[in-house]
C-alpha cells in the first residue's frame, strides 16, 4: 500500500475516532479505505445496469426509495 496524506475537517476526524472507539473499525485507516472502496465501487466499478437495479440515482448521489 502507498501512504497518502489527506487534510480533512476536524469533525470528520472526530467521527472516524468514534467509529474506532465503538469497535466498528480497527483504525482510521481501515475506515477510510473502506469508505473509498465503497465510493469507487458505486462511482466507477458498478455498471449502469447494476446502478439501475440497485436504484442508485447518480445525479443525486443517493439510493432512491
Amino acid at each position: 500500500m502507498k501512504l497518502v496524506t489527506v487534510k480533512m475537517p476536524e469533525a470528520y476526524i472526530e467521527g472516524l475516532d468514534e467509529l474506532v472507539r465503538n469497535g466498528r473499525y480497527s483504525s482510521r485507516s481501515e475506515a477510510i479505505r473502506i469508505a473509498i472502496r465503497d465510493l469507487l465501487r458505486r462511482e466507477l466499478w458498478l455498471t449502469a445496469e447494476d446502478r439501475y437495479v440497485l436504484g442508485y440515482h447518480r445525479s443525486r448521489g443517493r439510493v432512491l426509495t
